[in-house]
């Protein structure tokens, strides 16, 4: 099963992401050590991101 790194968008096979973080009883995958740092420094950021990218209305 593929998912979004939610800090840079990147398509990743969940059993090859870097990182797995879990927050607010979500899981999150992440590619890189970097994406890992930035998500987990601020990690409502990149979630209203993911929301505001799911609008369909804009």
């Amino acid at each position: 099963m593929f998912y979004h790194d939610p800090v840079c968008g990147r398509k990743i096979n969940r059993n090859k992401a870097y990182a797995k973080v879990e927050y607010k009883s979500e899981t999150y995958y992440l590619c890189c050590p970097e994406c890992q740092s930035e998500f987990e420094e601020d990690p409502e950021k990149y979630l209203r991101k993911e929301k505001h990218k799911s609008h369909k209305q804009h």
